[in-house]
């Protein structure tokens, strides 16, 4: 049997799905959650910080808004094959915040790769077998894709 813990951040995002046959193929935003899940052992070494925790959430918060909050939050993920949703960003000039990626970003994609951005950086020193083993992103209220392990 193992724990398992999760923490969330959100970001303000925007993207467009470029080959989309409805509206989301428009340039448009979400209030992202990006949820790390989170599984190992509980620390049950006497005296430590984390004696009774997998991980400390704030430590967890901190990965979060480091590796994806402040790579994302208040920019426009673009596809590297969208020469339109490109275009459109770069007349906006070096001072927009746009972010090239390899796959077109929806919340599946973005979920898997907040999950490749964030698991190697998910590590103890107490040997409780951490492992990141999930990340969801909420893109709505009532959407949300997964990618896990």
């Amino acid at each position: 049997m193992t724990t398992s813990i999760r923490r969330y951040i959100e970001t303000d995002t925007g993207h467009r799905v470029p080959n989309h046959k409805s509206k989301c193929r428009h340039m448009h935003g979400h209030r992202y959650r990006f949820e790390a899940e989170i599984e190992g052992d509980v620390v049950n070494i006497s005296g430590v910080s984390e004696e009774g925790m997998l991980m400390d959430f704030s430590d967890i918060s901190e990965l979060l808004t480091i590796h994806i909050h402040d790579v994302i939050d208040h920019a426009f993920v673009v596809y590297e094959g969208d020469e339109l949703g490109r275009a459109a960003c770069e007349v906006m000039g070096d001072s927009h915040r746009t972010v090239i990626v390899p796959f077109i970003p929806t919340a599946e994609n973005l979920a898997k790769w907040a999950f490749d951005t964030l698991a190697p950086h998910i590590r103890s020193a107490y040997g409780n077998r951490l492992q990141l083993v999930a990340m969801h992103c909420r893109e709505t209220p009532k959407s949300l894709a997964t990618w896990r392990i």
